[in-house]
Parts: structure tokens; sequence; C-alpha cells
């Protein structure tokens, strides 16, 4: 083999490993930053879920103990709403649920509904609405502290007939010249709630059917990963 050919071949070994040693860095690369990405979302995730629910209710992972529900009656909403179950030593603890209330005064409002398993709430947040600035907005705990006169609150304290703001003969305060946004809110949280009272057990056999399919494939038939 002539030198100048030799030269060529090695030429082009040297290109080849380049491009083998620059694909397995970037595809490396990738994955970290993948993983990155989805660690910090579970995170942000996370923080949210916190807002309305103390962590130290809790050992199980949040995030990733979730379900879904459909009822637009009470829900809010036709689309499946996430629910989040935690649970302690193996035991139903409390639910988050990404409610809707339909029926604000610009739209629908996005909600998360933290209650126990004895059906108190344990907070309230809005997650994104389209309400009037300077008056619907006081739905936000960063505007008012509005949200917070939730908390503790369930279907017999007040009775089911005071879920309702003040106007309409209830508990809870509206805001002035601004009625319609926390009446929607009200009754968002307060449907919430009778979801929640009559499928509590429904929903954690289903997220401990699905950890166990997880956990156990083979015992419901499913071929292992």
């Amino acid at each position: 083999m002539a030198d100048s050919e030799r030269q060529g071949l090695r030429a082009i070994l040297a290109v080849a490993v380049i491009a083998v040693c620059a694909a397995g860095l970037i595809s490396v690369s990738h994955r970290i930053s993948a993983e990155r990405i989805e660690r910090n979302v579970a995170e942000r995730i996370l923080r949210s879920l916190h807002e309305v629910l103390d962590p130290s209710l809790y050992d199980n992972d949040l995030v990733g103990t979730q379900v879904w529900a459909i009822d637009p009656d009470l829900l809010g909403t036709t689309d499946p709403v996430q629910v989040f179950l935690a649970t302690r030593n193996g035991e139903p603890a409390a639910a988050i649920f990404a409610a809707v209330a339909p029926r604000g005064y610009n739209g629908a409002i996005n909600l998360l509904v933290g209650v126990d398993a004895a059906g108190v709430i344990q907070g309230v947040r809005v997650t994104d609405h389209r309400e009037t600035p300077g008056l619907g907005d006081q739905i936000e705990i960063a505007i008012s502290d509005w949200v917070t006169g939730f908390d503790g609150t369930s279907l017999s304290d007040p009775p089911l007939p005071q879920w309702a703001v003040a106007a309409d003969g209830g508990r809870f305060d509206a805001f002035t010249g601004a009625t319609v946004t926390p009446r929607a809110v009200v009754q968002a949280v307060r449907d919430t709630l009778v979801y929640f009272n009559g499928h509590q057990a429904e929903l954690f056999e289903r997220a401990a059917a699905a950890e166990d399919v997880e956990t156990n494939p083979e015992s419901s038939g499913a071929n292992p990963p």
C-alpha cells in the first residue's frame, strides 16, 4: 500500500473515531440534560404541591403517585383531572386535586386543592386565571390571603348550605365589587370536597393497584420490561 493511501486511510479512521466520540458525548450530554430537566420539573411541581399540603403529613413519592379523575359536574371540566395521592406508613393521608372553577368572571380558574384523609382542607391555591386585575385577582396568594380562608374547613364545618359567599347566605367573604370570582372558587372547592368524600377509597385503591403493577408486572399478567 502506498504511503499516500496509508495516510488517507489514517485520516478517514481519525475522522471516524472523532465522529463516534462526538456522538457518544452528545448522547451522554442529552441524557444528563434530560434527567436534569425532568428533576427540575418534578421539584417545581413538588414546591407547588407543598403550598397546599404540609410535607410532614406524608412519606411517599407524591409527584409519582397520581391518578386521573373525570367528573365534569364536580371537578369543573370534561378533561381528566390530576389527583396526587399522599400516604403515610402505607395508609391514605391526603389528596391534592388540580381542579377547575369553570364559572370565573373571565373564564375558568385553575386550582390546587389539598384535602386530608379526614376530609379537611389543608390548602387551596389558584394556579391560573384571567380574572380582572385589582378585583378578581385577589384570589392569588401573592395579592391577598383570601384563599387561606379555606384552611381547616370541611363539608361539616361549615355545613354544606353555608358553602357559599356571604352575598348568597354563606360563610365566605367576597371582594368589594367582585362576587362572581370568589363565588366560583368557593363552589369549586366545595365540589372537590364532595367528590373526594365519595371517591376517596377508589382513588387510593387505584393508586395502590398501579403501584403494584409497576413493581410486580407479572401480578397483572403484564409482560415485564
